[in-house]
């Protein structure tokens, strides 16, 4: 795995200053003012590359390229980068060989947006860092897991409802019935009948106007004959009754 990661370049700036520090003597913090900021010991250019979860500050010729010192970084912060108490430009960085060996040296940035890409560049790096470790933690407890068996045991089956909806109190709905032309009509009422419209009665115009025939009277003196000829009569000889 190691032989195939690949170094990447994270930051690159043309111009930055080495200074050798004094040794701490206190726990305060490191100083750039107690450095000789006007004489730096060496000038080159500084890159910020990757490999992997490792960074590296390198500090290269301008010109030829070659390395003059590299810091190996794990975490940050933390001990092998530090900022100065006093200024946002400086940095105190451990450098080390193929040895073994490690020093503490000061490093400077003329401009103050450099020494801002320089610190953004690391703080983006370890950010990437953690989020990958936290990833892989997870994925690594997700593997441990007991899984979850879903799947149906031999024989075993499954029912499903789908047709069974319930209707509402008082039995099935009732279908309605459809008249002429299209118009529903709904069913009477349970129990109930239809209602006949009363008859009016005779009002007493009619009953003025009615006419009722004389009544025929039954003798055994009156032969079919006259009773003929009493209906041949005309309309004045008989006796109509004034009111019915």
């Amino acid at each position: 795995a190691a032989e195939l990661e690949y170094e990447s370049v994270l930051c690159v700036k043309p111009d930055v200053n080495v200074y050798r520090i004094p040794p701490r003597t206190s726990n305060r913090g490191y100083r750039a003012s107690d450095w000789k900021l006007d004489h730096p010991d060496w000038t080159g250019r500084l890159r910020v590359t990757s490999k992997g979860k490792t960074a590296y500050i390198k500090l290269e010729d301008k010109v030829s390229g070659e390395l003059f010192a590299q810091a190996p970084i794990d975490q940050y912060p933390g001990i092998a980068v530090e900022t100065v108490t006093d200024s946002s430009r400086y940095f105190v960085i451990r450098i080390q060989d193929g040895t073994g060996r490690s020093a503490f040296i000061g490093i400077g940035f003329t401009d103050r947006g450099d020494a801002f890409d320089f610190n953004v560049s690391l703080q983006d790096h370890f950010k990437w860092v953690k989020q990958e470790t936290e990833i892989s933690k997870e994925s690594q407890e997700a593997d441990t897991r007991p899984k979850l068996d879903l799947g149906f045991k031999e024989g075993q089956t499954i029912k499903l409802n789908i047709g069974n909806m319930t209707t509402k109190k008082g039995g099935a709905a009732k279908p309605r019935v459809s008249g002429s032309g299209g118009l529903s009509l709904l069913p009477p009422p349970p129990g109930g009948k239809i209602a006949v419209p009363p008859i009016p009665p005779p009002s007493s115009t009619a009953i003025a106007n009615h006419v009722t025939p004389p009544p025929v009277l039954k003798s055994s003196n009156v032969s079919n004959a006259d009773i003929l000829l009493d209906l041949d009569a005309p309309a004045s000889a008989s006796k109509a009754p004034a009111s019915a």
